[in-house]
C-alpha cells in the first residue's frame, strides 16, 4: 500500500471557487498525491479554478443548500469523471454570491439564522447524503468537513448561527463515521483557526497575529490535514476532529 498515493481516485472539492481559498488549496493538495478532481461552487470563477489545476480537473457550478441542485451536481460528476471516492465539504462561511451578516442573537431574524445554518451544516448534510449511498455499495470512501475552531473549541460574538453550524458539523461528522465505519468510509473534519484568505477581514489579521505561533495560517496548512484524511494513510482513522489553529485554541489567556 502506497501510503500517501491517490492515484485512481476521484474527489469532489465545495467551495472551491477562491483562487487563495481553503477550497481550491485542498483540490490543489489533491492532484498533488494524483487524485482526479472535480471543484464545485456558486459562480462561474470555478471553471478558471480548474483549468489552473489541469489534471483532467472539472468544474461545476452548483447551490448546495438544494437538494435537487446537489443531486445534480453528484450525477454530473460521476457521469464526467467516475464514482465520487472522496469528498470534501468546503462549502460555507461566505460568498461571491452570499453577504455574510454579522448579528447578535437577539437582532437575528429567524431566516437569518435558518439561511447560517443551511450555508455551513445543511450543504454539508446534502452533500454527504448524496455521495454516502455510492461510497458504502463500493466499500470505501472519505468524508472530509471543513469545519472551523467557532463552534469546535471556541465562539466569537455576533456569529451564532455561523458557530452553531460549524458545531453542527463536527456532530455530522460523528454521526456520520460511526454509520459508515463498518462499510470502510471514514468521516473526519479538519477545524481551521485564523486563515488568511482573500476574505479575511482587518480585524482576523490583527487577531490571526496574536495566536502562539504569532502569524495566521495559510490555506495550504489546512489542505494538508484534508489530504492526509484522504489518503490511505488515515485508514484507520474516523470520527475525529484536526485543530489547526497554531495553539491558539489551547492558551488560557490571549495578549491583548
Amino acid at each position: 500500500m502506497t501510503l500517501f498515493s491517490l492515484e485512481g481516485k476521484v474527489a469532489l472539492v465545495t467551495g472551491a471557487g477562491s483562487p487563495g481559498g481553503i477550497g481550491f488549496a485542498c483540490s490543489k493538495a489533491l492532484v498533488q498525491v494524483c487524485a482526479t478532481v472535480a471543484v464545485a461552487a456558486t459562480s462561474e470563477r470555478i471553471h478558471e479554478r480548474a483549468t489552473e489545476l489541469a489534471g483532467g480537473s472539472r468544474g461545476f457550478i452548483a447551490d448546495l443548500t438544494d437538494a435537487d441542485e446537489v443531486a445534480r451536481l453528484v450525477t454530473e460528476v460521476e457521469a464526467a469523471l467516475g464514482p465520487i471516492d472522496l469528498l470534501v465539504n468546503n462549502a460555507g462561511m461566505t460568498s461571491v454570491t452570499d453577504e455574510e451578516s454579522w448579528l447578535s442573537i437577539t437582532e437575528m431574524s429567524p431566516e437569518q439564522w435558518r439561511h447560517g445554518i443551511m450555508r455551513n451544516l445543511d450543504t454539508a448534510f446534502l452533500m454527504t447524503r448524496a455521495v454516502m449511498p455510492g461510497m458504502v455499495s463500493r466499500g470505501f470512501g472519505r468524508i472530509v468537513n471543513v469545519t472551523s475552531t467557532s463552534g469546535t473549541t471556541c465562539a466569537m460574538p455576533n456569529e451564532a448561527a455561523y458557530v452553531a453550524g460549524k458545531g453542527g458539523m463536527r456532530g455530522l461528522t460523528l454521526a456520520t463515521a460511526v454509520e459508515t465505519a463498518a462499510s470502510g468510509v471514514t468521516c473526519n473534519a479538519v477545524a481551521p483557526g485564523w486563515i488568511r484568505t482573500p476574505s479575511s477581514l482587518s480585524a482576523e489579521l490583527e487577531y490571526g497575529g496574536r495566536t502562539p505561533m504569532q502569524r495566521m495560517g495559510e490555506p495550504a496548512e489546512i489542505a494538508a490535514g484534508v489530504t492526509f484524511f484522504c489518503t490511505p494513510a488515515a485508514s484507520y482513522v474516523t470520527g475525529q476532529t484536526l485543530v489547526i489553529d497554531g495553539g491558539n485554541s489551547i492558551r488560557e489567556a490571549n495578549p491583548a
